[in-house]
């Protein structure tokens, strides 16, 4: 995870002279590591000020110094459930981030903290989506909830929270198209379903939407959290590829414009590789502070 980035940024804080060209490197490596032109100089003049300020002279000085200027750029998500209330997850994302391999982790997570969780297979547009997501379910023991292909997917949701509520389980992961035509389709469809968990009585407290993004994509993922934070607020984000990592500026200014707090990495193929996000952990690794 940001190896290289992070062992970049670890030689140049190791330099024993901090002149205009050290500050120069700084503000290209911290752009090359996607925080973007005006944060990575905002960043570099804010540490080049404290630098003399506080006397700054240890390469873990610097890096300690560009961590704290960071670190309320990003936040992470409070996971904890209501056990006593159904609460609804709509997991949104375009295809090919690992959206539907994401809700099984999750669902395995959870099953792992005794929830009941059924899945719901609104991703109507592609058949594939329902048999993949209907394979997991059969495989971690949960029920799904699923219309044919082409089906209406609030119609999906409809039915999926009436027999949670029926049933008494605890949490419902959502599966979402990851394609729409256009911005206005997305708005629409999600809209739709934003009203029918609403009208079913969850309430913000019980209802979650999270953006699964995968890490290794850098400016799309910043885009991709923008138009879906416009169609329907995120709460939080997961990101899949965690293990691979290699651009994780884009996280940091999806955290300063977006204010989207980050709830879940996922690090390998197998349903227990996913955790909670790890703030702290981060931000050693991206300035170099870890081996």
């Amino acid at each position: 995870m940001l190896k290289g980035f992070g062992a970049k940024l670890k030689a140049l804080f190791g330099m024993n002279t901090f002149d205009e060209n050290y500050f120069e490197m700084l503000e290209d490596f911290l752009i090359e590591g996607d925080l973007g032109a005006k944060l990575a100089m905002d960043i570099t003049s804010e540490v080049r000020k404290l630098a003399k300020s506080e006397k700054t002279k240890t390469q873990k000085d610097l890096q300690l110094l560009v961590k704290r200027l960071l670190a309320d750029k990003i936040r992470t998500f409070d996971e904890n459930l209501d056990p006593k209330s159904l609460t609804v997850f709509l997991i949104l994302g375009v295809n090919g981030v690992g959206k539907t391999t994401s809700i099984a982790k999750l669902a395995k997570y959870y099953q792992n903290q005794g929830k009941q969780v059924l899945l719901a297979a609104a991703d109507t547009f592609r058949a594939a989506a329902i048999d993949q997501l209907e394979v997991h379910a059969q495989r971690l023991g949960c029920r799904i909830v699923k219309q044919k292909s082409g089906s209406d997917p609030g119609s999906v949701v409809f039915d999926a929270i009436t027999s949670a509520q029926a049933k008494g389980e605890n949490l419902i992961l959502v599966d979402t198209a990851g394609r729409m035509h256009n911005k206005e389709n997305l708005l629409r469809e999600l809209s739709k379903i934003d009203k029918i968990v609403k009208g079913r009585g969850i309430d913000d407290v019980h209802y979650k939407k999270f953006l699964v993004i995968d890490s290794t994509t850098g400016q799309n993922g910043i885009s991709q959290a923008e138009l879906f934070n416009q169609a329907v607020k995120l709460d939080a984000l997961i990101l899949t590829k965690y293990d691979s990592l290699a651009k994780g500026g884009a996280l940091v200014q999806i955290g300063e414009k977006q204010d989207i707090p980050i709830a879940f990495v996922g690090t390998g193929e197998t349903y227990k590789d996913i955790h909670l996000f790890d703030k702290d952990e981060f931000l050693d690794t991206l300035v170099g502070l870890t081996e």
